[in-house]
């Protein structure tokens, strides 16, 4: 038993150990722009347009995405510059990809908004050749999302932070690089990633009884998420201008 329990310690410190040697620290890119606050306190809507979201949309957009497109892959790799984001249409035996599913076990992939959070249920499989070996690996993981807002770009922006990721069936040591994997490919690969650009509600409307036109753009996001659904303040600068 307690030769047991020594093997599996030092597996894990090996794993970890290794971990930190192949990979070193992420390169991440942190989110543009300003982090979305909550709603002035002082209910102030002067100029805010409210656009609210619920989770049946991302149902119906990932249901598309995994029945039109196909699962999504991310290319597992410790050269982020041969790393990529693509439809998954063919699968080799080891081909270094964590491919998303629409469901695995009791996880359904989907988007929530709950407790005050948006969180992303995943379920994934894939394959990672591990010293010389080809390991087949599945498992389930939890996500949040972080929303800000970049004036400049007139884009609101996210970025998926893994928190939790179990795998089946795999040693400790071969658990852990490919969480470091996971976790990394994410880092480096999809965060950050556009969730709405504003620009396209974007306000020109021409006043002909004024000889001009009046226009708007979006200065100013916040963010409120309740049970079910989120919600965006999209609070406008106006101008104008004579013809």
């Amino acid at each position: 038993m307690k030769k047991s329990i020594l093997v599996l310690f030092i597996g894990l410190l090996v794993g970890v150990l290794a971990t930190v040697y192949f990979l070193g620290s992420p390169r991440t890119r942190g989110l543009p722009g300003t982090p979305l606050r909550p709603p002035d306190a002082s209910g102030d809507t002067t100029g805010t347009v409210t656009v609210t979201i619920d989770e049946k949309f991302f149902d119906s957009l990932l249901g598309t995405i995994f029945t039109k497109l196909g699962p999504p892959q991310l290319k597992l790799s410790q050269n982020g510059s041969q790393s990529f984001i693509q439809p998954a249409a063919f699968q080799n035996s080891c081909n270094n990809v964590v491919v998303l599913n629409s469901e695995g076990g009791d996880v359904k992939t989907g988007v929530r908004f709950t407790g005050g959070k948006i969180v992303a249920p995943l379920a994934f499989a894939g394959s990672y050749s591990v010293l010389s070996q080809c390991v087949q690996f599945k498992g389930t993981g939890k996500a949040t999302v972080d929303l800000s807002f970049d004036a400049g770009r007139q884009t609101v922006f996210g970025a998926l932070n893994v928190e939790d990721v179990e795998l089946d069936g795999v040693s400790p040591i071969v658990s852990t690089l490919v969480t470091a994997f996971v976790r990394r490919a994410i880092a480096e690969q999809l965060n950050p990633f556009e969730v709405l650009p504003v620009s396209q509600l974007s306000l020109s409307l021409p006043v002909h009884l004024s000889g001009g036109t009046v226009k708007a753009i979006v200065k100013d996001v916040r963010s409120e998420v309740q049970e079910g659904t989120l919600k965006l303040y999209l609070t406008y600068d106006f101008s104008a201008e004579k013809k």
